[in-house]
């Protein structure tokens, strides 16, 4: 399905607000970094995770980069009267009530569709500090899909896209992979703390 054909499809609701998302992404003014090719079929680390600004972000960047992104939301939102806009803005639905199967079912969605660029903010909340949840990188391995590196320094007006890595399976050695890139990208950043946090349970063996 062509780009045109899935605008034309697409509610009016939801176009007027990807145009509002825009349109604040240019106002803002963030200066995007390191353009790399972003696959078709990949998981986008989105971090850190500070502000609500942070997916405008990440909306402007992988759209100026020609890559329409999808998010993972609450089932219950797909619902009437927000199922379509849901679905327009690029929402997959996901039931956290099941426990991990969340992780099954995006597999699933990324096995039966030959594009999704699936946005994931690692640390789950804005407050931080407490370590990186592990899902991102099992959706990816289950998948067989690489994790694209992606930042946000809310501070600089920063932010880029940086490489995409397969993942192995040894989540503690791809995780310290992470760990560099995001040092490199964002030295002394004090939200950092989150993915050192995560290292550092992994090389204690209790992760």
């Amino acid at each position: 399905m062509t780009r045109a054909a899935a605008e034309r499809r697409a509610s009016l609701l939801s176009r007027l607000v990807k145009r509002v998302l825009l349109w604040l992404y240019r106002w803002k003014g963030w200066a995007l970094q390191g353009e790399e090719h972003i696959p078709p079929r990949c998981v986008i680390l989105g971090a850190p995770h500070t502000s609500n600004w942070d997916f405008v972000f990440f909306l402007g960047a992988v759209t100026q980069l020609g890559v329409e992104p999808a998010f993972m939301g609450k089932h219950t939102l797909f619902k009437w009267p927000l199922k379509r806009f849901m679905f327009d803005m690029g929402g997959v639905p996901v039931n956290r009530s099941k426990g991990g199967n969340y992780v099954d079912a995006l597999v699933s969605e990324f096995k039966r569709r030959s594009k999704l660029a699936l946005v994931i903010a690692p640390e789950g909340t804005r407050s931080g500090g407490t370590g990186w949840r592990s899902g991102f990188y099992h959706i990816a391995h289950g998948a067989g899909v690489p994790i694209v590196l992606a930042w946000v320094n809310q501070a600089t007006m920063q932010g880029g896209v940086g490489p995409a890595i397969m993942p192995t399976g040894d989540y503690r050695a791809d995780l310290a992979r992470i760990a560099a890139f995001y040092r490199s990208v964002l030295p002394g950043h004090p939200r950092n703390d989150g993915i050192e946090a995560s290292v550092a349970r992994e090389e204690q063996g209790n992760g």
